[in-house]
């Protein structure tokens, strides 16, 4: 059979199920990846599961969401996270050492090993020809225990990349484009999987740029082939015996076929605010800036820091207008100073911030009121940057530096300049001894600080549910506008009570209150579709399971989001009339009568909305498992059961006592 590569990787890690598309498959995990946002909840969950050490191949927790240390909590959680590390024996990557995905990149990414990360843009790591998935941190926390982990076979889309990419054009305009084309949930239910001749020009790097934004198509994952500019990028790590070729047979097919001439790409950028919503840069040019962004893990790679230095050398920023340099790791700072850029950056009037993710996750360099923010960051969402209303455009280094010289939005083929050409040289600083293994001995005790609040408690799911609609949600919402981040919300992270006065605060700042009365007795929120996008945060069904949610009514479902609803015993259900959605208005009383009987007998399930006298049927795509887990009340109470059932039939029936 001829295989293409997405196929080699599931073939090679297939446990359970069979690669029919639509069907749930269980695959073994070689490595994951946590960071601080996600991942004090994941060595918690360990903590749970009574965990000795981790059973994966590697597993690596980074710090570099939470840096900002305003007060105890992040630093707290930091020292949690390094003594969490030393007890499970997972690598520890500490503040300031660079966002995630490309530091994993440059110092485990390996062709051929499957990836499971805490964070949905992990995607990332498929430059490098691993199969790499963003999920919830309780599945990444049972993967860290050995379990597999499930999903549903995906469609394979095969993106064929032909021609040259033209002058002040490079990978971010990639993604941009398949984002016009498709819009952010285009790749729900696939795995993307570029191939073609015009690969040869997009080094892992660039190619790191266009698979970490798969993740804003809604895509499980992307993928490209390991061949030599894979070998290029490990053998400058150092790490050239972790190469190994790895492309799609001759003749291979794919579910999907798409092709994109590079030739015929211009810059592109993505207006306020959604990644989909992108148009070329030349019909938004001449709008007044007041912030451009370079770095981010969607633009991380020295090649894009060093264009932006090598366009403003000699010139300078506007004063009206603030440049602001995202270094994405110490070791791509480290080289930047090695090469004299980072001199012409800071020359220029750039304002350097440390390594990490910062302002992508609104953690910092929020923009004005009412100013236009120009970012090479993969997100745009309504108020993710720290300001309310906020006007992000995302778009390429070439674009945001054109923009911040000007001052306005430009097209950067219009500056009166040659296109600048860096070729990365070899031998260049590595920072080697940044992540090391943590030195292991006896049982090591977590520091928790004061802010590290148990989980919350799950009940199985009962026979009636049973309550008001307390929110009706149109198309695209995100984790962001169900959960915020930033910097007064994000260091709550490990503590669910306080977090979750901030409940879909973006949307209705009038939630938190309304679900109080209703925190035991049980709730309804209706979505659109896509409803969930963006972050893996488990936070974004944590809170609003603790404020009683019971169930989410929706058009369609993000990936993640979806499958976190399960994990946490929230039922998430689709309409199979969508006008029924226009039927029902917030306040609406509601009730899901005999579902526990319909979801073990798989038979129809219908709404009832008590207020109305209306009846609307209602469908799922659960597995068998899945239903497990949620008649459980949630994958942690289903774990415990399964353990419980293992223990019962390994000690054999009780004996039976003999008659006198």
């Amino acid at each position: 059979m001829k295989r293409n590569v997405a196929q080699k990787l599931l073939a090679s890690h297939l446990l359970e199920g069979q690669l029919q598309t639509g069907q749930e498959i269980g695959i073994r995990i070689d490595q994951t990846l946590t960071q601080d946002a996600t991942g004090t909840l994941v060595m918690l969950e360990l903590e749970a599961m009574e965990l000795a050490r981790v059973q994966t191949e590697l597993s690596a927790q980074y710090v570099d969401h939470n840096l900002l240390q305003t007060d105890f909590k992040n630093a707290d959680d930091h020292r949690f996270l390094r003594s969490a590390c030393r007890r499970f024996g997972v690598y520890y990557s500490p503040p300031g050492n660079g966002i995630s995905h490309p530091v994993h990149m440059e110092r485990f990414g390996v062709p051929g090993k499957t990836l499971l990360g805490s964070d949905s843009h992990t995607c990332a790591a498929g430059a490098l020809g691993m199969l790499a998935i963003g999920a919830g941190g309780l599945e990444v926390a049972m993967a860290m225990a050995g379990e597999p982990f499930f999903l549903k076979m995906p469609q394979i889309w095969g993106v064929e990349l032909t021609g040259t990419l033209p002058d002040w054009v490079s990978a971010k305009d990639i993604i941009l484009e398949m984002l016009r084309r498709h819009g952010v949930d285009g790749g729900v239910g696939k795995i993307i999987e570029y191939h073609g001749d015009g690969l040869a020009q997009l080094s892992a790097m660039d190619r790191h740029v266009i698979a970490n934004m798969g993740a804003e198509l809604g895509a499980t994952t992307s993928l490209f082939p390991s061949d030599d500019n894979s070998r290029t990028f490990l053998a400058r790590q150092q790490r050239a015996a972790d190469w190994s070729e790895l492309i799609a047979d001759p003749g291979a097919d794919y579910d999907l076929h798409e092709t994109i001439d590079l030739s015929q790409l211009e810059p592109l950028i993505a207006c306020p605010s959604s990644p989909g919503n992108v148009v070329p840069v030349s019909e938004v040019a001449g709008r007044e800036i007041g912030q451009a962004y370079i770095g981010s893990s969607a633009n991380p790679g020295l090649r894009d820091f060093a264009i932006a230095a090598l366009m403003v050398d000699g010139q300078r920023v506007p004063d009206n207008v603030s440049l602001d340099i995202n270094p994405s790791s110490r070791q791509v700072l480290e080289q930047l100073i090695k090469l004299s850029l980072l001199s012409k950056l800071v020359h220029s009037g750039a304002r350097l911030h440390q390594t990490g993710c910062n302002g992508c996750i609104g953690m910092g360099q929020a923009p004005a009121s009412g100013r236009i923010s120009l970012r090479t960051v993969p997100r745009n969402f309504p108020g993710r940057s720290g300001t309310p209303e906020d006007q992000v455009y995302l778009c390429s280094p070439e674009t945001a530096t054109a923009s911040a010289l000007t001052g306005v939005i430009t097209d950067p083929r219009t500056l009166a300049m040659q296109y600048p050409r860096f070729v990365e040289p070899d031998n260049l600083p590595l920072n080697l001894e940044a992540i090391q293994p943590l030195a292991s001995g006896p049982p090591v005790a977590l520091e928790k600080g004061p802010n590290i609040q148990p989980l919350p408690t799950f009940e199985p799911l009962p026979e009636r549910l049973a309550g008001p609609l307390l929110l009706k949600m149109g198309d695209d919402v995100s984790t962001d506008e169900i959960l915020p981040a930033g910097a007064e919300i994000l260091p709550l992270r490990s503590n669910i009570p306080a977090i979750s006065r901030f409940t879909f605060s973006r949307i209705d700042a009038s939630y938190y209150e309304r679900a109080l009365p209703y925190q035991h007795e049980g709730s309804f929120v209706v979505g659109g579709r896509n409803y969930g996008q963006g972050s893996s945060r488990e936070h974004a069904v944590l809170a609003p399971h603790y404020l009683g949610l019971k169930a989410v009514i929706a058009k369609s479902f993000a990936r993640i989001h979806w499958q976190n609803l399960v994990n946490f015993g929230i039922l998430p259900l689709t309409f199979d009339d969508p006008a029924d959605w226009d039927r029902l208005q917030q306040d609406d009383q509601l009730a899901l009568e005999d579902i526990r009987t319909a979801l073990e007998q798989n038979s129809a399930i219908r709404l009832t909305n008590q207020s109305r006298n209306q009846h609307y049927p209602l469908s799922h795509s659960l597995s068998q498992r899945q239903v497990a887990v949620l008649l459980a009340g949630g994958l942690i109470n289903w774990v415990r059961q399964k353990q419980s059932s293992d223990r019962r039939r390994s000690n054999g029936p009780t004996p039976s006592a003999k008659k006198p």
